[in-house]
């Protein structure tokens, strides 16, 4: 073999040992968004998945993958924002039916005082941006800032919204915002010592945006305020253990 032709077959080897090879810092594609379905707490939910611009709120990239969204063997909810390929990944799912007034309960599992500043976990009725009911967890990308709010949609207009603190180590706490046709009576609370409940916060709203009944469908998130990647750059997760409505 002359000495071009022995170059030229080394050269085609280590090229052949390349291309098999795999490597950590290659770049994945972008999740392709899929239509699934989940059962929870014995409502059906449809993942949400965006397509390949950013959406509200955010705007965000939202995966529908059984890594941003799975329901566990004790049938608790786990919503993730991670990270693939060099792009972050929110969650949310959405009831497929309506139900209107009543009391939403939601059992939140983890301690959402360890979410990143620039995460938010909703809890929440939606129909549009003005008639949405919201139980949130977030700072808002202000470290010191208080991590919870009840709100009634458009949350700008002053005394729609009301600002609070959930300290850390509370073990799992019980969220829910009763709906009537006039007001909307928000609680957080948790389960003491006795075993008894500890209220955190509440809050009766009986402002003018209480919204009407209509076809809003209930709503779980886990998202970025303003599509900023969290600060500790480390995935975020929300495990929550069950929703529970209980009709007017």
């Amino acid at each position: 073999m002359g000495d071009k032709n022995r170059i030229f077959y080394i050269f085609a080897v280590v090229l052949l040992f390349i291309n098999c090879s795999s490597s950590s810092s290659e770049i994945d594609p972008p999740v392709v968004p899929t239509d699934r379905l989940i059962q929870f707490s014995g409502i059906d939910w449809v993942v949400r998945a965006s397509k390949e611009k950013k959406e509200g709120p955010g705007p965000n990239l939202f995966s529908a993958s059984d890594k941003n969204v799975w329901v566990d063997e004790q049938g608790r909810l786990h919503l993730k924002i991670r990270q693939e390929g060099g792009y972050w990944y929110c969650s949310g799912i959405t009831s497929r039916r309506s139900f209107g007034h009543g009391k939403y309960t939601f059992y939140v599992n983890s301690d959402i005082t360890t979410l990143d500043k620039n995460v938010v976990a909703g809890l929440f009725t939606y129909l549009n941006d003005e008639e949405e009911i919201d139980i949130e967890f977030s700072k808002w990308s202000i470290a010191d800032n208080q991590n919870s709010q009840f709100a009634s949609q458009p949350s700008a207009v002053v005394g729609n919204k009301e600002r609070f603190n959930i300290l850390p180590g509370l073990g799992q706490t019980t969220h829910s915002f009763d709906w009537q046709t006039k007001r909307i009576l928000f609680k957080s609370s948790y389960k003491n010592a006795l075993g008894g409940e500890q209220v955190i916060h509440q809050w009766n709203y009986e402002g003018g945006h209480v919204p009407k009944e209509k076809e809003e469908k209930l709503k779980l998130n886990l998202w970025l305020f303003k599509g900023q990647m969290p600060s500790d750059l480390k995935d975020q997760e929300i495990v929550i253990d069950s929703v529970r409505f209980t009709a007017a």
